[in-house]
């Protein structure tokens, strides 16, 4: 198949702002109005719905569905094996943050237990966390990376291969890889990201989105991952000329998804592919 191109992936943008899809997460307490908000400002239509008596109809009529384990319970683990379940029944993309993956033993269980009752459409993390997922015994800082994204570059293909889903590693430079040998990079964003809880995550479930309207889950990936690291970049921007902080960067952050244009994402998109 192709790689996406800075058209391609402007078209993706805009196919989310005309058809809202609808995205369920389940995701954690930390993240979850920032992420619902994220989700708003880009043009989708979030809900976010936990409880095991509804998760099944509600993946069920959802356009994507998001799973993140930043903050686990025996229950969320349990929903989210049977959301899982549903969506893939029901043929629709299934996205997976493993936060923190390596951290704890409780993690790693919850994490393989997810793997087996199906294969997510898309797995994003970071370096550490995606070294985990494929076994590979990796240094964790809490839920923060200790290693680059290079760094797991080989390990995501390998991974991507065995599970037969497009693999996101997110750092300084994102690395998204498909089933079927597709590897780009990405090298926007700026370092002022990892200081705002949430904004991880909230590319988690910006992919859902786009996977809702490209069919194509490693040019859906590419989509979210390029338009929220354009985003940051330009938001970190005009924040830092204005003197402020990390704190109205939130607000930036949110502004940026809602009314990015065009011409901003075509000349301040870094892209690079391997063909």
């Amino acid at each position: 198949m192709p790689f996406p191109n800075a058209d391609s992936l402007w078209a993706d943008v805009l196919a989310v702002r005309q058809q809202q899809p609808l995205v369920h997460n389940i995701t954690n307490f930390v993240v979850m109005n920032y992420n619902a908000n994220a989700l708003l400002a880009l043009g989708a239509a979030p809900v976010m719905a936990h409880a095991r008596e509804e998760v099944r109809d509600m993946a069920g009529i959802a356009q994507a569905l998001v799973l993140n384990i930043g903050t686990l319970s025996p229950e969320w683990i349990e929903a989210m094996v049977m959301a899982l379940q549903t969506a893939r029944g029901c043929g629709i993309p299934v996205v997976l943050d493993p936060v923190g993956a390596g951290a704890t033993p409780y993690r790693n269980r919850a994490v393989a237990e997810l793997l087996a009752a199906g294969s997510p459409t898309v797995l994003r993390g970071n370096a550490s966390e995606i070294l985990s997922v494929a076994g590979v015994e990796a240094a964790t800082r809490g839920v923060d990376s200790a290693a680059a994204s290079d760094d797991a570059v080989q390990t995501a293909r390998t991974l991507a291969a065995r599970l037969g889903a497009v693999v996101c590693v997110s750092g300084a430079t994102d690395h998204i890889l498909a089933p079927d040998g597709r590897h780009l990079r990405l090298s926007n964003g700026h370092v002022w990201m990892t200081r705002v809880t949430g904004v991880g995550c909230s590319a988690t479930a910006l992919i859902g989105a786009f996977c809702a309207v490209q069919p194509d889950a490693f040019h859906a990936t590419v989509a979210a991952m390029a338009y929220l690291g354009v985003v940051g970049e330009v938001a970190a921007a005009q924040v830092q000329a204005q003197g402020r902080g990390v704190g109205q960067l939130q607000i930036a952050l949110l502004d940026g998804l809602h009314l990015l244009d065009a011409e901003t994402f075509h000349a301040r998109l870094r892209l690079q592919t391997d063909d």
